[in-house]
């Protein structure tokens, strides 16, 4: 007699250990669950079958060969392209089927009585047989009615509440005349229970159900998983076991070393050439692979451990899963339900929480605490925080559920409300910040919904308004599929890394102090926020940029003004700009504001479509930014970008303003009207800066190379008149502490009035720019050992550690290497006078870097 062995399915339910593996391979007491089913049919004088295949066939035909190691002639049949059902894909091999044959899943564990139920289907004359099993709980299996004599009567496949009208289910396993194969169409996608056995009915064809005795376990989802498992131990079915059992209900195998001082607590299995080290607890149900490695003092309370994997001294382990290969260093802890997927790494004192799923592949941070899956990311990291807020993957890494309980776990930090709420205009922003506001409100916090608004807008309120702090929402502009979360305080600056480590701490607790329904924090809509920003944005405009005692300053709304040039003169010519709000929602309210100011302009791109442009449209409308200036005469062009805080400049040439050149025309052209005032610029900022600065007897200051910290840094200096930086965001403090490329545009248009200049005219008065950069890929292991090594090197010369590692490499010549936060790069900065050094430079300290990776 002939076996056809299903082993087609992907196994979705038992993802990741399906991840790279078909279900019929995953192991069960160390054996494939096929494999127990090809014993299983030799057991019962079966020795002829064949798989039928779909799902990384070959893991499957490469383990089990022409079968011959088994005694047995093993076939196969592989499915290409859409799947054909289990009818279907049967009917391909009709032809090799010519008597009575036997169809049993390769992914179940049983031990059910085959030749009893063969005998049962001859002595009954069936056409097809179905072996059924009285279970507990039948929703997710078919079930079926017979009569007095077996006869089928009725079956439902998977039935609902309502529909279940038997205990005695469907088990897959099927006993077949060949003739019954005519009621399936050749090529035609068609199961077994939804189509060939209602035709049958239908037909009269005598078909009988076999109610077994034996043990069966679908094994569809983890928990049955492992339930599966305890039932081997248990000897609750009967496999074929070739491991020793030293001692009554231990099994090892052959070339594993237990030490002495190990305590085992029966049952257990442990496989072959494993090594268990000092004062190692193994308690009962611990099933261990082969090849394993388990250190010493590692706590083993009932996990599946397949073959292959590392445990680390001092780890425990409970009740979970660890998948081929996989490596849990010393002092993780794995707890109850959690999967890590093969080949992964957990890293020292880690911990997996409950039910977490971790993917092949995968790293955890030592230090870490994983509360949920990590599915599509290569890390769980050790902080949430990057340099710039929390940035992820939207609706997959941040999903509203994250967004739940990261506001929760702000909202805890915080001695009250109210709490500012503002995101972007793009869907995904609309959920997760209504996912943020459910979050402050489960922990009592009063929240004000600012919904779609310009994050300048939202800071500048925070401020002026003394909220307890704002949690900001945004799809990323290079990035479309992610989103970034941003938290800012009372002041409307970013919060302090301590605040950050005091989120994550109480988020990866889950200490959040859930309030009574009583005491749900309100949620309010403030009226008029737009209103506000732009009535004080005029006077700010107005007040930063003329000396009260020094000219006459007359603001008429929606018409020109009378400005006071530098030279004494006036002027009322009014200034035309061009403005690209790149699908941003600024354009709402900044062409009201520049008419307020008497300066007209041209819209472009104005209009908020179903998805962020991605940055190849961006350079396109730039480009078109550019062209449009030109043609219309206009003085200057701008674009806006991220969410109003970023800005583009273009010339009345069409030149792009934008980089390095940016801020240091900005820089010139503030710093002219306001002398001896400080402006703060990070530490990878060109050196025209400095000499900016001087030539209006200024002071620079530089920070650490992140948004952050140019924010933090310019509230604290005094007499700062302006923080930026190379990606095109300033600061003007006296207005607020915050990125606003509106109140740029303002501050731009009126200086370079006053100053009676272009900004063409500007762009040449600086001085000359030599500036150079590139980007080294950088694991990030080695990270570290890369700038050690150039610190080593070079301590005969200058150097400053104020943010990565900057080397004077002679008179007028620095180099930057930085190591980017978020990515595995390192950046490489050359500034000089002479083009032709600094290139020099560049070429040589990239390939250091290169280098340094494999010292």
């Amino acid at each position: 007699m002939k076996a056809v062995i299903m082993a087609g399915g992907s196994g979705t339910r038992l993802r990741p250990l399906t991840s790279h593996l078909p279900k019929p391979m995953v192991p069960v007491a160390n054996k494939p669950m096929s494999e127990h089913i090809v014993t299983l049919l030799k057991r019962h004088g079966i020795n002829n079958v064949i798989f039928t295949l779909h799902y990384l066939p070959q893991a499957i035909s490469d383990y089990f060969d022409d079968g011959s190691e088994w005694g047995m002639k093993i076939g196969y049949s592989t499915e290409e392209g859409r799947p054909l059902g289990t009818a279907g894909c049967v009917k391909a091999i009709q032809d090799q089927l010519d008597s009575t044959f036997v169809v049993i899943s390769g992914d179940a564990l049983t031990d059910i009585d085959l030749t009893k139920a063969i005998q049962y289907h001859r002595d009954k004359k069936s056409k097809a047989t179905l072996v059924l099993k009285r279970v507990e709980n039948p929703l997710d299996f078919g079930v079926v009615i017979c009569s007095n004599d077996g006869r089928i009567q009725r079956f439902v496949e998977k039935p609902g509440a309502s529909e279940i009208f038997s205990d005695t289910v469907n088990t897959g396993i099927y006993i077949l005349e060949p003739e019954v194969m005519k009621y399936v169409v050749m090529g035609r996608e068609q199961d077994f229970s939804n189509d060939l056995f209602p035709l049958l009915l239908l037909r009269n064809e005598p078909m009988f159900g076999y109610v077994a005795d034996g043990y069966w376990c679908d094994i569809g989802n983890l928990a049955m998983y492992r339930q599966a498992h305890k039932d081997v131990l248990d000897k609750k079915v009967q496999i074929d076991n070739s491991l020793p059992e030293i001692e009554p209900g231990i099994w090892v195998g052959e070339g594993s070393q237990i030490d002495s001082s190990v305590k085992l607590t029966p049952p257990v299995m442990i496989g072959k050439n494993c090594r268990i080290g000092q004062d190692v607890h193994i308690d009962s149900y611990t099933v261990i692979g082969d090849n394993c490695l388990v250190q010493e003092k590692a706590s083993l309370k009932q996990p599946v451990i397949w073959s292959n994997s590392y445990i680390g001294s001092e780890t425990s382990l409970r009740a979970c899963i660890i998948c081929n290969n996989a490596t849990v260093h010393r002092s993780a802890e794995i707890l109850e339900g959690a999967v890590i997927g093969a080949t992964s790494v957990i890293g020292e004192e880690s911990q997996v929480m409950p039910d977490v799923r971790i993917w092949p592949d995968k790293t955890v941070d030592s230090g870490a605490r994983v509360p949920n899956s990590v599915i599509w990311g290569t890390k769980a990291p050790r902080s949430l925080f990057g340099a710039n807020g929390i940035v992820g993957l939207a609706n997959i890494e941040i999903t509203p559920e994250f967004a739940v309980n990261i506001a929760a776990a702000y909202g805890a930090t915080l001695k009250g409300g109210p709490v500012l709420v503002s995101r972007d205009y793009w869907g995904v922003s609309r959920m997760i910040s209504r996912a943020i506001i459910s979050g402050l409100m489960s922990v009592g916090i009063e929240v004000q919904n600012l919904e779609g608004m310009p994050l300048p807008i939202s800071r500048y309120y925070c401020k002026t308004q003394r909220a307890s702090g704002l949690v900001h929402c945004r799809v990323s502009q290079r990035e479309p599929d992610k989103i970034r979360l941003e938290f800012y305080d009372s002041d409307g600056v970013a919060i302090t890394k301590a605040m950050e480590r005091k989120i994550e701490s109480t988020f990866f607790k889950e200490d959040f102090p859930r309030s009574q329904p009583s005491d749900i924090g309100n949620i309010s809509y403030p009226s008029r926020v737009r209103e506000y920003y732009m009535s004080e944005f005029a006077k700010s405009i107005k007040g930063q940029v003329f000396e009260q005692d020094k000219v006459a300053f007359c603001i008429v709304p929606g018409s020109n003004y009378t400005r006071v040039t530098k030279d004494g003169g006036t002027t009322t010519q009014s200034p035309k700009v061009v403005l690209d709000y790149a699908m941003a929602e600024t354009g709402v309210i900044l062409p009201d504001l520049l008419g307020q100011l008497g300066i007209d302009s041209v819209v472009l791109n104005a209009t908020i479509r179903g998805k962020p442009p991605r940055q190849e449209e961006r350079i396109a409308m730039r480009k078109q930014l550019a062209d449009v200036v030109r043609a219309l005469n206009a003085d200057l062009g701008a674009q806006i970008g991220r969410n109003g805080e970023q800005l583009t400049l273009v010339d009345d040439t069409g030149q792009i303003i934008r980089g390095e050149l940016l801020l240091a025309v900005v820089a010139d052209i503030t710093l002219r009207d306001k002398p001896g005032r400080t402006v703060v610029v990070p530490v990878n900022a060109s050196s025209v800066i400095e000499k900016i600065a001087a030539r209006y007897n200024c002071k620079v200051i530089r920070c650490k190379a992140s948004d952050a910290d140019i924010g933090t840094v310019t509230a604290k200096v005094g007499d700062a008149v302006l923080g930026g930086s190379a990606n095109g965001c300033f600061i003007f403090p006296e207005f607020q502490n915050g990125y606003d490329s509106m109140f740029t545009i303002g501050q731009v248009l009126e200086h370079l009035t006053y100053q009676g200049r272009s900004l063409r005219q500007a762009v040449a008065d600086l001085p000359p720019l030599v500036y150079q950069v590139d980007s080294v890929h950088c694991p990030w292991e080695r990270k570290g050992r890369v700038m050690r090594l150039l610190v080593e090197k070079h301590q005969d010369k200058q150097m400053e550690l104020l943010d990565g590692v900057k080397i004077q490499t002679r008179a007028e010549h620095w180099i930057l290497i930085l190591p980017d936060a978020v990515e595995p790069l390192v950046h490489v900065y050359a500034d000089g006078v002479d083009l032709q050094q600094t290139s020099q430079d560049l070429n040589e300290y990239t390939q250091l870097v290169r280098y340094f990776q494999h010292e």
